[in-house]
């Protein structure tokens, strides 16, 4: 059998490993910074979990995971797979981050202090159709208050924004509106008990254009006439534009006045990116109430690579009611993608192999391996090549692992207690003493 993996997922080589871990060490810093606590979720949830918190879209994207044993067997009527996904499958790999984290946050509420805030790093499944920056398989970062309804964390987590993608040199626009805003909008536009339904089709909008979201309006059942005021309503490009829309629509202005308010804890702080408000910003999973923000690349040709939003009552599908929270996430799989494509990883990545030790003969190698001890002991990431084979062969390794320097050990050395370095960029050498060499690698 050709080995194969599923359509979707990804292998990851040593190299990409130490750039994926410079894309986490670089966020969790950032995290850290501003008060986060790290948690960690199981890979599967229960099936009742997960399902309908993400809308019926979400909820076609979930990997179900049978139920041990043949259980099919029991099962009456294979072809009404609705009410058979219960019954053969109790278990679901996680979809996102942020509903396990309300479950767990109603399970731990006696053990956590409010406002509880959260960072969790962990890959989540999705049984999409894969693209361009669009994996079945992929880890998300996150970062989530709960049990707080301040504005002010709202701000906090535009600033966590920027100061991540300054630090990982992406110039990004963080986009911002707010879910009373979008109920506004279809209050003004006579199609309240549509609210939903609008919303996934204005959040398409990137994708199809505005034709394909009128037509996608048309076939989920909103009139003509209410299309042509929400079209209306998402030409504005300001805050201010909106207001004549709102008169009579309470829970638009309480969107506005929400807005404006995280606007006034924004003034306190210079932003390195740019913040815009965009009235079309929808978001699809329908358990957002509040701000929501979208993170686009300007750099490269590819999705948002960060999003979230508040959320009022999560916590109360569980049975923890009055609870609100706000949190976004990055799209590590992305983020990887544009700095790749925009060559931005450092060159000098210190969690990989910095000195490789290579010997001329048995004695050599005996002295190498004392010294590559105290190497280590020093903190430096060292290697010594297993055996003292043609120092051609050893040069050939060393260039395969992409190392910067190469220590050469023969009888001169060995008899001096010395070490020749080779930077393997310049392909200059010197002799050092044994603490030289630490000192300089340091």
């Amino acid at each position: 059998m050709k080995p194969t993996i599923p359509k979707g997922t990804r292998d990851f080589t040593p190299e990409q490993i130490g750039k994926r871990n410079y894309i986490f060490d670089t966020i969790k810093s950032v995290f850290v910074k501003y008060g986060f606590q790290p948690i960690e979720t199981p890979t599967m949830e229960k099936l009742s979990t997960l399902t309908g918190k993400y809308g019926d879209e979400g909820d076609q994207l979930l990997y179900k995971v049978l139920n041990s044993g043949d259980f099919l067997r029991k099962a009456d009527d294979l072809n009404d797979y609705k009410k058979l996904s219960f019954q053969i499958a109790e278990k679901g790999l996680r979809y996102d981050l942020t509903v396990p984290f309300a479950r767990y946050v109603v399970m731990h509420q006696n053990e956590i202090a409010f406002p509880f805030k959260r960072y969790q790093i962990q890959p989540v499944w999705r049984a999409d159709r894969p693209q361009k920056g669009r994996y079945r398989e992929f880890y998300q970062c996150d970062v989530d208050i709960i049990g707080s309804d301040s504005l002010m964390f709202e701000a906090e987590l535009i600033k966590i924004y920027d100061e991540v993608f300054y630090k990982l040199g992406i110039d990004v626009t963080i986009k911002i509106n707010n879910r009373k805003i979008l109920e506004g909008i279809a209050e003004a536009a006579g199609i309240s008990d549509k609210m939903i339904e609008m919303t996934v089709a204005i959040d398409k909008l990137d994708k199809i254009g505005i034709d394909g979201v009128r037509k996608e309006m048309i076939e989920r059942g909103i009139s003509e006439e209410s299309i042509e005021i929400i079209e209306k309503v998402l030409k504005t490009r300001t805050i201010q534009d909106l207001k004549p829309f709102f008169v009579n629509s309470d829970i638009g202005q309480r969107g506005i006045n929400e807005l404006e308010e995280v606007y006034e804890y924004l003034q306190f702080s210079d932003q390195q990116n740019k913040i815009v408000f965009d009235v079309t910003l929808a978001r699809g999973l329908s358990y957002y109430t509040g701000c929501i923000f979208e993170v686009k690349a300007n750099d490269a040709q590819i999705g948002s690579i960060g999003g979230g939003g508040r959320y009022d009552d999560l916590t109360g599908m569980f049975g923890l009611n009055d609870v609100s929270g706000v949190g976004v996430s990055f799209g590590a799989e992305r983020i990887y993608d544009v700095m790749e494509e925009l060559n931005l990883f450092p060159q000098d990545n210190n969690t990989g192999l910095k000195l490789l030790f290579t010997t001329f003969d048995k004695q050599s190698f005996m002295f190498a391996y004392k010294v590559l001890i105290q190497v280590r002991q020093a903190g430096i990431n060292a290697e010594l090549y297993p055996e003292p084979v043609k120092m051609k062969k050893q040069m050939k390794y060393a260039n395969a692992r992409n190392v910067p320097y190469v220590a050469l050990i023969g009888s001169h050395e060995l008899e001096n207690s010395v070490v020749t370095i080779k930077d393997m960029n310049t392909g200059n050498q010197n002799t050092l003493s044994i603490r030289e060499l630490i000192t300089r690698l340091s």
